[in-house]
């Protein structure tokens, strides 16, 4: 199977633009980061895999104030805090010579777990850095604040 058929949730890093990131949460514990900007005739779209949580990753948020930082939502209870790095260049020719896109990386800055159910619900400030809001499915709503935030 492909990973398409098993997605959970997709967001795109900004909507105002074209060149762009894609992440996409999948069953399984995984999501692929997407670099959007060159698109390849047989290879497609960069990506960089990760095995974020022991269970399906329910969603993901971009942090308004800086899109190369996102959290992911755990179906074990647990939020894990990404920063996705920039390759040195963003594209590369192939042996035909065509121009295809080159991943980045993805590093984890936080793994926290915030309850026994899946985390199903997240939102960032837009006004506020840091200050976030996330829901459960033990019917609970919190209000987190991530620290340090400007010195990713």
């Amino acid at each position: 199977k492909q990973w398409y058929q098993r997605r959970v949730r997709v967001q795109f890093a900004r909507r105002d633009i074209l060149m762009n990131k894609l992440v996409a949460t999948t069953l399984e514990g995984k999501f692929h980061t997407f670099d959007v900007r060159t698109h390849h005739a047989t290879q497609g779209y960069p990506s960089v895999i990760e095995k974020a949580h022991k269970s399906t990753i329910w969603g993901v948020r971009h942090l308004p104030q800086n899109r190369d930082v996102y959290m992911t939502l755990g179906g074990n209870g647990s939020v894990c805090l990404w920063k996705y790095n920039y390759p040195k260049e963003r594209t590369k020719a192939d042996a035909n010579g065509d121009e295809m896109g080159v991943a980045g990386t993805v590093e984890q800055i936080q793994n926290v777990v915030l309850g026994g159910q899946p985390i199903s619900g997240f939102d960032w400030s837009p006004d506020k850095e840091g200050l976030c809001v996330c829901s459960g499915f033990d019917q609970t709503v919190r209000v987190c604040i991530v620290t340090r935030l400007k010195s990713l």
